[in-house]
């Protein structure tokens, strides 16, 4: 499908400079766009590039524009920009298209209008489906979950019993939601069996306009539900433990962790690899740098790191022999000290 320059600053909110009735269909790089793509530019490094680009028209800002050799979508956030018109030109298909035949679909499942179930998926008992949801091949959702409109799941997620997803959500493949948490009580070392587990009774409830990337995992509460609130980004391979709250708009990136019990406030950034403690609360508008450790709550927004940045081997060994010095090093301090102490009254004396 093509638009032309009006219809697309329509769309994204930026004013065109140049042929607004010409059309384009794709985007692509300011290196490798042709006529008929749309490009941007949102970081200055990539400016040379805008010189020579060839494509039909640019997204950027006023402050480049004199700068640009061709037509223009001038807007102040060329990256929204972007991303705007990105949605508009998606071809990514849907994971499913109709109800395939070989999908198990239980008579007691209530679909909505416009719902697709791909090869192989499961539903169970009591399961809910609204309007338009598209369920991928090879998906399994337990008894009693709901899932609200145009909710989209890729190929093989598992969505366990009593979930409730909300409407305009995206899961990607090989997602779990509702998994047992880690759940165990210990017992005495004498007795048989030294862990007990603990059935989790709780569920997860996720809110709208929710997105979770590949292979993460959401365990369902012990006894409360966890809940991800509307707005929420996951990138791949997270894990969220139980009766964790995520608040609104909070986004988390790839392989970070966060234990039990724990809430996270709203609009929140968690870089790559952060891990943060159980229970504990961490305030609104916090931002982890990457492969932090939460250990304690967080009161105040603001940002915080505590991650060790990789250095040549050579460094970090010398690094490493001092740290293991550092008891010596205060044991000597603070004898010096004393001394120090100990000759300033010396002196004081004297001079009386």
């Amino acid at each position: 499908m093509s638009y032309t320059l009006e219809e697309i600053a329509n769309h994204i909110g930026a004013t065109v400079h140049g042929d607004k009735n010409l059309t384009v269909d794709s985007l692509a790089t300011l290196e490798n766009a042709t006529s008929n793509q749309v490009a941007f530019l949102s970081n200055s490094k990539y400016r040379q590039q805008l010189l020579a680009t060839k494509a039909g028209v640019v997204i950027l800002n006023e402050k480049v524009l004199a700068d640009c050799p061709t037509n223009a979508l001038v807007m102040a956030n060329p990256y929204l920009g972007y991303a705007k018109v990105a949605q508009l030109l998606d071809t990514t298909p849907k994971p499913a298209e109709g109800i395939h035949s070989s999908a198990i679909i239980s008579s007691s499942a209530t679909l909505g209008n416009n719902v697709a179930v791909g090869a192989y998926a499961v539903i169970e008992d009591g399961v809910v489906l609204a309007d338009d949801v598209v369920i991928g091949a090879g998906c399994f959702i337990g008894k009693n979950t709901k899932i609200g409109e145009r909710t989209k799941l890729w190929a093989n997620v598992s969505v366990y019993h009593d979930v409730k997803i909300g409407k305009d959500c995206l899961i990607q493949a090989n997602t779990v939601i509702g998994s047992d948490g880690f759940g165990y009580a210990p017992a005495s070392h004498n007795e048989a069996g030294y862990w007990h587990k603990i059935p989790q009774l709780g569920a997860v409830t996720i809110g709208d306009r929710v997105e979770i990337g590949a292979s993460t995992t959401i365990d369902r509460g012990a006894l409360n539900d966890t809940i991800i609130h509307d707005g929420v980004i996951l990138d791949n391979q997270i894990q969220i433990a139980h009766n964790v709250e995520i608040g609104e708009n909070t986004a988390m990136a790839a392989c970070s962790v966060i234990a039990g019990s724990t809430v996270i406030g709203k609009h929140c950034t968690i870089a790559g690899l952060v891990g943060i403690n159980g229970h504990i609360t961490i305030a609104d508008n916090c931002v982890f740098t990457g492969m932090a450790m939460v250990t304690k709550s967080i009161k105040d927004a603001g940002v915080y790191s505590s991650g060790v940045p990789v250095a040549t081997n050579k460094e970090w060994n010398k690094t490493n022999a001092r740290v293991k010095r550092l008891d010596s090093l205060f044991s000597r301090v603070k004898q010096l000290e004393k001394e120090l102490e100990q000759l300033q009254t010396q002196l004081a004396n004297e001079k009386e």
